[in-house]
């Protein structure tokens, strides 16, 4: 017979996050537990290490399964008795190319498992928007697959994550030169664009979707922390950290190499990075009909880069979330 602590637990609606322990999956996990409204369970292959033995204390189910298209009969098992699932698709790196495919098959587990409430984590179809002159697959594929989620007899909701702080640390990260901190941006130092830290910004979002999932039925939701230029992003790291960084432009190919030399052997790559950025500079992040307030009114304590750099006591070092 199950404890009274046990039967309110167990009559929780469960959420599954898929790629619980990537930046958005971990902040997810870690704010519906938090909000005491929802069991969570987890899809990752890193159930054993440091990360996943502590959302095992906090009470989160780990499912060791790898995101690849393939197993949708392990997906449908591993959704089963979920009330609503948080789909991410993970990093691709071109040439590969399987992103819908994978988030498909996801998708098609949680309608086979039975789950009433799909949120996925989408973008923009730059395709469509340009005309075909850019390509930009990690958002194009993102749109394809949210299309295809609102095809299918299940209610489903959409997050759209603007460009993280954390690249800055993590993948373009500066560098000394001549007694300077080069910050190697990938867009024009004056241009406004939204950025968001999605380890603290995402589970607030995804948390309001679950909780109200017919007011946010068919939704596509921007989660932004703020619109902001490489130049202030420079001086205000300057100003919180005393040191004396300046922007040097990554937005050209020949910027990008000069400053990324390793990347000359992955040219799918570069050219992905360059079809995404000159996109957004052309046509912008996201659609101009998107509710770019919702979330900074929903999260009004939200990171700015400001608040970012404070928490996180960022000096420019490489870091790896």
């Amino acid at each position: 017979m199950l404890s009274g602590q046990q039967a309110s637990q167990t009559d929780k609606p469960l959420i599954t996050i898929v790629g619980v322990m990537g930046k958005q999956g971990r902040s997810t996990a870690y704010c519906l537990i938090k909000s005491g409204l929802f069991r969570v369970r987890g899809i990752t292959r890193k159930t054993n290490s440091a990360e996943g033995l502590k959302m095992a204390k906090l009470g989160i189910e780990l499912i060791d399964l790898p995101l690849r298209p393939g197993l949708q009969a392990d997906f449908t098992k591993a959704f089963a008795g979920s009330q609503g699932v948080f789909l991410m698709t993970p990093n691709i790196i071109p040439p590969d190319n399987y992103e819908f495919e994978l988030g498909k098959q996801l998708a098609d587990a949680a309608v086979a498992a039975g789950v009433q409430h799909i949120v996925f984590s989408s973008l923009e179809n730059v395709v469509s928007i340009s005309g075909g002159r850019y390509l930009a697959p990690h958002f194009t594929d993102k749109a394809k697959i949210e299309v295809y989620i609102r095809s299918l007899p299940i209610r489903s909701s959409f997050i759209m994550m603007a460009f993280f702080y954390t690249n800055l640390a993590e993948f373009y990260t500066p560098y000394l030169a001549d007694g300077k901190l080069i910050f190697p941006i990938y867009l024009p130092e004056d241009f406004q664009a939204p950025f968001v830290d999605p380890l603290t910004a995402t589970g607030p979002a995804v948390l309001e979707l679950f909780k109200h999932q017919q007011k946010y039925a068919g939704q596509s939701l921007p989660v932004i922390g703020e619109f902001i230029s490489p130049r202030q992003i420079v001086n205000d790291f300057n100003l919180i950290t005393g040191q004396n960084a300046v922007y040097s432009s990554a937005y050209s190919k020949q910027e990008l190499l000069h400053h990324f030399p390793d990347m000359s052997q992955q040219p799918e790559l570069v050219q992905e990075i360059l079809d995404m950025t000159h996109f957004v500079v052309k046509h912008g992040y996201y659609r101009k009909q998107r509710d770019i307030e919702w979330s900074q009114n929903l999260n009004p304590e939200r990171l700015t880069w400001k608040g970012f750099i404070k928490q996180t006591k960022w000096q420019g070092e490489k870091k790896v979330y």
